[in-house]
């Protein structure tokens, strides 16, 4: 422990307001201070409060010793605030969601999460909630309504949304609680989540657990304001400030918001804490002062409420120490058991299956044989439609979708068609969109979401490939959720509004790739998308909206992702691409043609997953291939698929694989420039380099 002078340390401390609580100076949470509540408690609700509040620290001071032992990997320790948890749950109703994090024991033991699998869970045992594939309270249970964290903190903040988004909208009398720390609300998501809640009225109330520290950095090293509570009024929403070592002042405080929380009015709780022990038990407690530690140790949730139980006369010293023992008994069988429980055994198979739902084969086809005329743009829209109306769970957030129809009109006319509860703008918030649609899909929606141009996915990156793709492997049921991004250069947009970013997310297993290039495709890949029980990205070519048209089925048919298309049958070469390449392969094949070459043209349709057979097969009877996409060359979709075919098809080729891509460096706006940097003209040089090696 670090040894300082405390009357320094009381001076600093009233001199600095932003770190208001950390002392016994602190009036509305001082160890004199009594539990008082408004209501009257009977002797058996207060003894229901006092069990619930032992059952996480028992359980937690044997982890501690079983960390010791080395029986398991790490902690994080609760001990000190579990009144907040215990609080909330006790408060909650059982519909109610709860989004905890990693100090927030209180919320599992509280719902009564079966304790043999809670602790196979948090040994990581074959039988627990995600079968050791994570760690501690980084799974849900549906079942309880709890989902628990993941490492990027404040991500779920927005999923909370999408559950209260789906609770209002079905009529139900739910909310959703969720929890982050201090540390947390200097993120992205944690402002997202609160904008978005104030702006669409949601039940739901979001619970700082502030104990000081963000690890080792103090609160006054985070934020400026006096309360992180007062960041409440800036969104418009009602804020608590709270002592959330009085588990009375928690419970009612809860009562409170959560009635606010129904009637549209979300709901901010800073409760003040502290964490007894270090960030997690490795990291020690060496920067925190030892006068906190006196002067949080005298206001334990605890033993403040032992003192209530006294005063009460509803419990002395002896009913304390057998209410203990009898804690102790109720969780010692199944925590035995947990320690002796198999390890998991490694199944290849197994593991690689659990990555995606399985999707269904086919889906029952509504279409009558009528053939349309469409563009790109309009089987888009055609495809989104059908999904909306034989499915009414299905729901649509993004930038200007509603009244407006979306910056490329792909909504324009669903405002009047499906309402405003299943066409939603959203604020400019791509990571609250994203994170709220995960919660939509957990409560058995099928949303939708539209980046309004790809470029801008990046700012909800965390959310597609940490939480989304990552979800169903972990623990939980079937993500289906589909994301639309419009893409590609061509149309002298600039280099934040033309990029095809779709090679990103190639190596993000849990996400499906989709990439369309004819009206067809467009059409039915998007219906298939979201039919998908997982999540897709949807790309769509901006250039190839209104430039292509095609007679198409009049009803969208659904198939299996996955699978490319021979598009044009040759014999001296394999052209392999995707979207606006496919355009560029067969315009090219049909000039070649002329000269007597003979080009095959494989249309990959999905990056992910992506169909190596259909290219080996190709590979085989062409023996070259050129492989050419859009976007720059180093690090692009076609680089992959490069090493692969030089792995799988070896003694195949007779020639070299050449990629043909666009240039390294950014896209000019200039049409000129930007022609030059696609190299639109370079591919048919590469073919007959190839063609003549």
């Amino acid at each position: 422990m670090v040894i300082i002078d405390e009357q320094l340390y009381l001076k600093k401390v009233k001199k600095n307001s932003s770190i208001f609580f950390q002392s016994s100076q602190d009036t509305d949470i001082s160890k004199n201070s009594m539990i008082k509540t408004s209501k009257k408690i009977s002797k058996a609700k207060a003894i229901e409060i006092y069990t619930s509040l032992l059952l996480p620290r028992q359980i937690e001071e044997r982890m501690l010793n079983l960390l010791r032992q080395n029986k398991i990997s790490k902690w994080f320790s609760g001990i000190g605030q579990e009144a907040v948890a215990v609080g909330v749950t006790l408060s909650s109703k059982n519909e109610d969601f709860i989004l905890p994090m990693h100090r927030n024991l209180g919320v599992f033991t509280t719902r009564k999460v079966p304790f043999y699998p809670l602790f196979c869970q948090l040994f990581g045992k074959a039988d627990g909630f995600s079968g050791g594939r994570e760690r501690s309270f980084h799974f849900g249970t549906l079942e309880h309504n709890i989902v628990g964290m993941i490492s990027h903190l404040a991500a779920m903040m927005p999923v909370a949304d999408g559950f209260a988004l789906a609770s209002k909208i079905r009529k139900k009398d739910s909310v959703a609680f969720s929890f982050c720390g201090d540390g947390a609300t200097s993120e992205g998501d944690f402002h997202e989540a609160l904008n978005l809640a104030a702006v669409w009225k949601l039940p739901v109330v979001f619970v700082i657990e502030n104990n000081g520290y963000g690890l080792s950095t103090p609160t006054n090293e985070q934020f400026a304001c006096e309360k992180l509570s007062d960041r409440a009024k800036g969104y418009g929403m009602k804020g608590f400030h709270i002592d959330g070592n009085n588990i009375l002042e928690v419970m009612e405080t809860i009562e409170k918001a959560r009635k606010l929380a129904l009637k549209g009015e979300p709901v901010l709780i800073e409760a003040k804490t502290f964490r007894m022990r270090g960030h997690e038990e490795a990291s020690g407690t060496h920067y925190v002062p030892d006068i906190l530690f006196k002067d949080w140790a005298e206001k334990d949730p605890i033993l403040r409420f032992e003192q209530f139980l006294e005063n009460e006369g509803y419990a002395d010293q002896k009913e304390f120490e057998k209410i203990k023992e009898e804690v102790k008994a109720s969780f010692k069988k199944d925590l035995d058991k947990a320690l002796k429980a198999d390890e998991p055994v490694w199944n290849k198979e197994k593991e690689l299956g659990a990555v995606y739902a399985e999707a269904p084969t086919s889906k029952p086809a509504p279409s009558n044989g009528k053939k349309v005329e469409r563009r790109f743009v309009d089987a888009i829209q055609a495809g989104l439609k059908q999904a909306f109306e034989e499915d009414d769970s299905t729901i649509i957030l993004g930038q200007d979708i509603a009244e407006y129809g979306g910056v490329f009109k792909i909504t324009e006319g669903f405002l009047e068609q499906f309402g405003v509860d299943r066409v939603r703008n959203t604020p400019i918030i791509e990571s609250g969109a994203l994170g709220a649609a995960l919660g939509l899909s957990y409560a058995g929606m099928n949303p939708v979401v539209e980046m309004q141009f790809s470029d801008f996915i990046s700012c909800g990156f965390n959310q597609i490939v940490n939480n989304i793709a990552k979800s169903h492997y972990r623990w939980s049921p079937a993500v289906n959720m589909t994301i639309r991004a419009p893409h590609g250069g061509g149309v002298g947009a600039g280099p934040f509004h033309s990029q095809s970013p779709e090679g990103w997310f190639m190596q993000i297993p849990g996400l499906k790739v989709v990439v369309p290039a004819t009206v067809e495709d467009a059409q039915n890949l998007l219906y298939s998308s979201m039919f998908d029980p997982n999540p897709v990205l949807f790309f769509e070519h901006k250039k190839l909206y209104r430039s292509i048209r095609e007679d198409v089925s009049e009803k969208a048919v659904y198939e299996p992702l996955g699978k490319a298309k021979v598009r044009r049958e040759g014999t001296d070469a394999t052209i392999v691409t995707y979207g606006m390449g496919v355009w560029w392969a067969l315009e090219t094949a049909e000039e070649l043609a002329k000269e007597g070459i003979s080009l095959e043209v494989i249309d990959l349709r999905t990056l992910l997953p992506l169909d190596l057979e259909t290219i080996k097969t190709s590979v085989a009877k062409t023996h070259k291939v050129l492989l050419l996409q859009e976007p720059s060359l180093t690090m692009g979709p076609m680089a992959e698929i490069s090493a692969l075919i030089s792995e799988h098809c070896f003694e195949e080729l007779d020639a070299p694989v050449i990629r043909c891509g666009s240039l390294d460096m950014p896209i000019p706006f200039n049409k000129a420039l930007e022609d030059e940097f696609l190299k639109r003209n370079v591919f048919e040089e590469k073919v007959k380099k190839l063609i003549n090696y």
